[in-house]
Formats: C-alpha cells, sequence, structure tokens
C-alpha cells in the first residue's frame, strides 16, 4: 500500500514511521563506517628558530675552568649512530656544494648534543633552553667544554618519517638561520645527537662550534 492510497488521517502517521526509520538506517550506517576507519598517526615535524640560533661567541670566563678537551676526529666514533652519521654526511654535503669546508666531528660536542636530545624527549619539550635555563654556550661550560671561540645550535623533531635524517637535513636547509649554522665558514666542528621518544619522536641537536 503507497502513502497516497492511506485514508488521509493515516497518511502523516505513515509518513513520520517512514522517516524515522530513514534516520535510524542513516546513523547504523554512518556510525558503521566509522568505526571501521584505521587511525593513521600522520608524520608530524618541528624546528624552533626562536630564540635565534646564531652563534654565541665566548667570553674567556666560560673556557677558564678547564683548558684541555677530548681531540677532535676528522671522522665519526663507531658509537655514532645511523641517524647522527646520516645527519653529519649530509650537513657536510651541503657545505661542500657551496664550496665550504666540511666540519669535523668533535666526540665531546655529541655528546653534549646528545644529552640534550635525551633530555627533550625525556621531558616532552623543544627549545634552545633546558629546564634549568641553560643554553647551548651554558650547557657546553657545565660540560667542561671549551676551546672554542663560537657555538650554536640546530634543534628539531620529527615523526613518522622514512628517513627522519634527511628529513631534517632538508628542513633546515629551508629555514634561513639553520642554514646560515650549517653553512657558516667559521664553523669548524660539530656533535650530533638523536634520541626517540616512547611515542616515536625522533630528537635532533646539532652543536657547531669554532675552533
Amino acid at each position: 500500500m503507497t502513502l497516497a492510497s492511506l485514508p488521509p488521517d493515516l497518511r502523516p502517521r505513515r509518513a513520520l514511521l517512514a522517516a524515522a526509520a530513514l534516520a535510524l538506517t542513516f546513523v547504523t550506517v554512518t556510525g558503521s563506517d566509522v568505526s571501521a576507519q584505521p587511525k593513521v598517526r600522520r608524520p608530524a615535524a618541528r624546528m624552533i628558530g626562536s630564540p635565534s640560533p646564531r652563534p654565541v661567541l665566548a667570553p674567556a670566563a666560560r673556557c677558564a675552568a678547564r683548558t684541555s678537551f677530548v681531540a677532535a676526529s676528522s671522522a665519526p666514533s663507531a658509537a655514532a649512530s645511523g641517524f647522527e652519521l646520516r645527519v653529519f654526511e649530509l650537513v657536510n654535503q651541503e657545505r661542500r656544494a657551496r664550496g665550504q669546508e666540511p666540519l669535523s666531528w668533535d666526540a665531546e660536542l655529541t655528546q653534549l648534543a646528545r644529552r640534550h636530545s635525551e633530555n627533550m624527549a625525556r621531558r616532552n619539550f623543544l627549545s634552545h633552553t633546558d629546564h634549568e635555563g641553560l643554553d647551548a654556550a651554558d650547557r657546553a661550560a657545565l660540560g667542561g667544554v671549551c676551546g672554542w671561540r663560537a657555538i650554536a645550535e640546530n634543534i628539531a623533531y620529527n615523526q613518522g618519517y622514512e628517513d627522519p635524517a634527511g628529513f631534517v637535513v632538508e628542513r633546515w636547509m629551508q629555514s634561513v638561520k639553520h642554514r646560515e649554522n650549517i653553512l657558516r665558514p667559521m664553523f669548524t666542528h660539530a656533535g650530533i645527537g638523536v634520541s626517540r621518544d616512547a611515542d616515536g619522536r625522533v630528537y635532533f641537536t646539532q652543536v657547531f662550534v669554532a675552533r
């Protein structure tokens, strides 16, 4: 029986029931579609350019506590992680491509960078200044890293990328201030520290010095 063949007094009731059935069907189908959708974690990336990662010149007092430091090597140590090696190689590749001398791997700076990346990963923050209010120059002095004329730092994290190290260098090169640190002729040595948190975020710290 169609709606048109019903007596006039029953038509509104039949129309209301039909509308209710349609609404229930729509809600049921929509709910099923939503529950079937897989949860996908999208790639994420972040860099910090403030406070400015410009070089900090070393006052004499910063290095007064220690006059010797771990001898730098022109090649990364065997203890370096794959991500650290890749960042180091890509940064030097960018320097060579623009006529700059490659940076020398520095064991002390690598330890300094690793500690900062580990701290950021553990405490879930991204900043050149840590929770104790120390910047790269302060951390270097506190750690007894001396003998440098200028220091600077690049940091970043990303998540969900197949090549985290390659992606971070690519993004640093797209940022004016980070690119300046990578290509600055005065810098002679660098250390790279990488740490991953429980959620899969990969934190990067690169410390540059002029010696």
